[in-house]
């Protein structure tokens, strides 16, 4: 799947040959920042085209099952939780539900997704804190969000662009080895590569940009394997080559839609263009 835009070497180089891999942009010594803007809000322009159907890809019904599903994708696919949070929330609904829980019957509910011991000691913590303190309600601002027990800033921002409306930035893994491969910031520490971002795109375009971000990075920029010779926005890289160049072997390597298989999301948005995910033990 290609962009529109996507292919062509900005206007003021040469474009590559159809015949030749396009060469990672040299990006200058003592980059200004305007330039630095400019070029990555150029990424993010194409990164909309390629992937215009970009979402969270945690399956929820309320702002309760996203704030659930985001703490148990603690070190875990997405995948692996949407396959789990179906029987979790048939048995336990709402936080004043989930906060009455019998906690071995929630380990062994959660299970699947890793951690289930911690996992469920905050699941209880924070269902009994929104029970006792919010009027079983999550609440819409970060800074009570981040005081619910396995609640941090990544979660948080999840949940407020996710199920609020309002604009957040998720620094998962993805998302900080892309802005580091593009040489948008080499901050390592979240909450700084959150403030570097957040100043190099407006507000507006925060939730969208971690989704597309995030996207890319599980479907083409892997961390391992990166599929360069498949990647749209290869002619703005600056770190292209650091994966798999031939085309041929790089489309081998890209996931979910992008290569024909399902997604993680077992209700998807109506525009996802790929397959459902499994349910838990469906062949």
């Amino acid at each position: 799947m290609t962009s529109s835009k996507t292919g062509t070497a900005p206007k003021a180089s040469k474009a590559p040959k159809a015949s030749k891999a396009p060469k990672a942009p040299k990006i200058p010594k003592g980059e200004s920042h305007l330039a630095l803007v400019r070029r990555a809000r150029r990424i993010n322009r194409e990164l909309a085209e390629v992937y215009p159907y970009a979402h969270p890809e945690l399956d929820f019904r309320n702002p309760f099952e996203l704030l659930v599903a985001t703490v148990l994708s603690a070190q875990t696919t997405d995948l692996r939780v949407n396959q789990t949070t179906p029987a979790l929330f048939a048995a336990y609904p709402t936080p004043e539900d989930m906060a009455a829980a019998n906690p071995e019957e929630m380990e062994e509910l959660i299970r699947p997704t890793g951690f289930f011991r911690a996992k469920t000691k905050s699941l209880l913590g924070l269902s009994a804190a929104l029970r006792d303190d919010f009027g079983g309600e999550v609440p819409g601002r970060l800074e009570d969000l981040v005081k619910l027990p396995g609640v941090g800033r990544k979660t948080a921002n999840v949940v407020l662009g996710n199920a609020f409306g309002v604009p957040g930035i998720t620094v998962d893994t993805h998302f900080g080895r892309l802005v580091r491969r593009w040489k948008w910031t080499d901050e390592e520490d979240p909450v700084k590569v959150e403030a570097v971002i957040a100043d190099i795109f407006p507000k507006s375009e925060w939730t969208m940009l971690s989704h597309r971000v995030i996207f890319h990075g599980r479907r083409i920029c892997h961390a391992r394997k990166p599929a360069c010779g498949a990647c749209p926005i290869a002619p703005l890289c600056p770190s292209y080559g650091e994966g798999e160049t031939d085309p041929e072997k790089a489309r081998k390597l890209l996931k979910y839609e992008m290569g024909g298989y399902p997604g993680q999301r077992l209700s998807p948005p109506p525009d996802f263009p790929g397959k459902p995910a499994p349910a838990l033990g469906a062949v």
